[in-house]
């Protein structure tokens, strides 16, 4: 083992397995020292160094240097097979450790590759060097795949796992929503254009705000893009899930109803006490708001990072005067810190079950004790309302599941009615038929003797012909003449012909 074939092996490793060069010395040094451990023993104290410019090696037994001769010896007679296996086992840490520090760094990053197979639910996604593994947990929901399908995803998640690494992708995440934005807008990918605050539903709804640095810049137009070939492009490649996308604003005045877009909004009530929005919007504009299953709403508040609570001025009205009516209630809360309270939205016992107790006191110049009673008696009371609720639910449920046996057992009781319906159905049906079978049978033996009487009548008749009696009438020319067949009368004929001739002839030969 000479030097320059330890640097052409170190440089080659570095180049094919990008790791570093530094690790490949390491490697070496280990699989030398191992090998010369099988050599002198484990009683002696080894050290092997490898020269980093020369790559010539040096091995230290119990502090002095082998010469030449005693080295080359050991490194010619050691055990390859060992130096080996000690060598490609710090390769493979090396190489795993060199793909981990690879994907660690590109961790919500997009990623594109193709899909090699299934292993149940899970699509395995070539990466080129390893091979990543997509969940069905992190797929959009009623998104399919096949083999070899291209497909873009973001590093959720890499971990080391035994000699290998283990990355796992995502297309539920919202940093996907946010990759794609950059890499299909240009003013994103250079900051002309900030991607302020995102919201996600994977599959169904995505809510992005962006703001621009350059007031002479639409951020919304630029990101829709001519004719919405921008917007479009993402769409498509989230499977067709809807993007909204809003500007940002740093007030929330601005904000929410820019959030809450495409529902119209009447007013914006702020309750930074309990971190909460009252967006007040008409009748006609309250399930727009909300959205299909709250969704709108729902996304909204993630966009903003407040919570949004969606009502009329109607419902607003009656909640104020329920609530200040409740909050009169508690013992040590006068008619004006109620309605203090309930300015500041809280609208519940729960909220003020939450409320710390010096910004009570602050509001209506309690004492502490005072404000420990009220926050306890709404804790009770906030309780007792929460099981009142749950035991509602539970007999609506009950109710449900009553009507739901009822139902089947009135179906169960019907379905036996029916059956005895369709089988007496069906007996009358077989009576009637049997009953038309016997009338026609009747019909047939009736009509049976008529017709052999009147057959019989037709050969007599064509039987009698000039008062002699026959056994056939087919073989009386007068029968046959008499049903009309022309070569039965010629036959006849002739035959008469022949009759008389002979008959003169006879008379000729007796008169000679």
């Amino acid at each position: 083992m000479n030097g320059n074939e330890v640097l052409r092996v170190v440089d080659a490793l570095h180049r094919d397995k990008n790791i570093d060069k530094e690790i490949v010395f390491e490697g070496i040094e280990q699989a030398i020292l191992s090998a010369a451990r099988k050599h002198f023993g484990e009683d002696y104290e080894l050290e092997v160094r490898v020269d980093r410019e020369h790559g010539e090696p040096t091995i230290k037994c119990n502090g002095q240097d082998l010469d030449p001769d005693e080295l080359g010896d050991i490194l010619g007679r050691v055990s390859a097979q060992t130096a080996k296996q000690v060598m490609i086992q710090k390769l493979r840490e090396a190489e795993r450790d060199s793909v981990f520090d690879e994907f660690e760094e590109q961790k919500g990053e997009l990623v594109g590759g193709s899909i090699i197979r299934f292993e149940g639910g899970a699509a395995i996604v070539g990466l080129g060097k390893i091979e990543a593994v997509l969940p069905r947990s992190e797929q959009i929901p009623g998104e399919s795949y096949r083999t070899n399908d291209r497909v873009r995803a973001v590093v959720l998640e890499v971990r080391k796992v035994g000699s290998r690494v283990k990355v796992i992708l995502s297309r539920k995440h919202p940093e996907l929503v946010l990759r794609l934005f950059e890499s299909e807008i240009p003013e994103v990918s250079e900051r002309i254009i900030e991607v302020r605050s995102l919201a996600r539903e994977a599959g169904y709804r995505s809510k992005v705000a962006v703001s621009c640095i350059d007031n002479k810049i639409d951020p919304v137009g630029a990101c829709v893009g001519v004719r919405g070939a921008r917007i479009r492009t993402i769409v498509d490649e989230l499977a067709g899930e809807r993007v909204d996308i809003v500007r940002w604003n740093d007030s929330l005045q601005v904000l929410v109803p820019n959030s809450m877009q495409p529902a119209e909004v009447e007013d914006v009530i702020l309750c930074p006490m309990l971190g909460r929005v009252i967006v007040l919007v008409r009748d006609d504009q309250l399930s727009l708001a909300i959205g299909k299953r709250g969704q709108n709403v729902r996304l909204a508040s993630k966009l903003v990072g407040w919570d949004i609570e969606v009502m009329t001025q109607n419902e607003l009205d009656e909640q104020l005067e329920k609530s200040v009516m409740a909050f009169s209630a508690i013992p040590g809360v006068a008619a004006d810190l109620a309605e203090n309270l309930v300015s500041q939205g809280f609208f519940s016992f729960y909220d003020l079950s939450v409320i710390e107790p010096d910004e009570l006191a602050e509001l209506g110049g309690l004492t502490a004790e005072q404000c420990d009673i009220i926050v306890d008696y709404a804790d009770i009371e906030a309780e007792r309302l929460e099981q009142e609720e749950e035991k509602r639910k539970s007999q609506e449920s009950q109710l449900r599941a009553i009507e739901r046996e009822q139902a089947a057992a009135a179906m169960a009781a019907a379905t036996p009615a029916i059956s005895e319906e369709e089988s007496v159905d069906s007996e009358e049906e077989s009576v009637v038929a049997e009953e038309e079978s016997v009338v026609a049978e009747e019909d047939v033996s009736v009509d049976a003797p008529a017709e052999a009487e009147c057959e019989t009548d037709d050969n007599s008749a064509s039987a009698d012909v000039d008062g002699v009696a026959v056994e056939s009438s087919a073989e009386d020319p007068a029968a046959t003449e008499e049903l009309g067949d022309p070569q039965a009368v010629e036959s006849s004929e002739a035959a008469e012909a022949s009759s008389e001739e002979l008959a003169e002839s006879a008379r000729a030969e007796s008169e000679s």
